[in-house]
C-alpha cells in the first residue's frame, strides 16, 4: 500500500511540481490551498505525512499545526514544514508547535524535498 502524503500549499505550480515528483515515486498525493481545507483532509483522510506551508489563506499554517497536534487523530502525523518565511522566530514557533522538520522553499531543490519525505515516512 503506497504512503498518503497531503501537501497544503497556495501556489499552483509549486503544489502541481511537488505532487508529480511524489506520485512518480509512488506515494498517494492529496493537495489543499488553504489552512482549513488542510485541516479537513489531514483528518478525513489520515496521511502519513503533511507538508505544509506557512504562509496560507483562511487558516495560516501556524494555526494548521497547532490544531492537527491537539487532534486526537492527526497528532500523530509527522509535518514537514515548508515555507519561504526564514526568520529563526519563525523556525523555533513551528517546530516548538510540533513540525518535525522546516524547510524553506528557497534553499531546497525538489530532490532535497523528496529526499527528506522519504526519511520522515519510513
Amino acid at each position: 500500500m503506497s504512503k498518503k502524503i497531503l501537501f497544503v500549499e497556495d501556489e499552483p505550480s509549486l503544489q502541481k511540481a511537488m505532487k508529480e515528483v511524489l506520485v512518480q515515486e509512488g506515494f498517494d498525493i492529496l493537495t489543499a490551498d488553504n489552512g482549513e481545507e488542510g485541516i479537513v483532509q489531514a483528518k478525513e483522510n489520515k496521511p502519513d505525512l503533511i507538508l505544509l506551508d506557512l504562509i496560507l489563506p483562511k487558516k495560516d499554517g501556524f494555526t494548521v499545526l497547532e490544531e492537527l497536534k491537539k487532534g486526537e487523530d492527526t497528532k500523530d502525523i509527522p509535518v514537514i514544514v515548508l515555507t519561504n518565511l526564514e526568520g529563526t522566530g519563525d523556525v523555533e514557533k513551528a517546530l516548538s508547535l510540533g513540525a518535525t522538520t522546516y524547510l524553506v522553499k528557497a534553499n531546497y531543490e525538489l530532490d532535497d524535498i523528496l529526499k527528506t519525505v522519504k526519511e520522515q515516512i519510513k
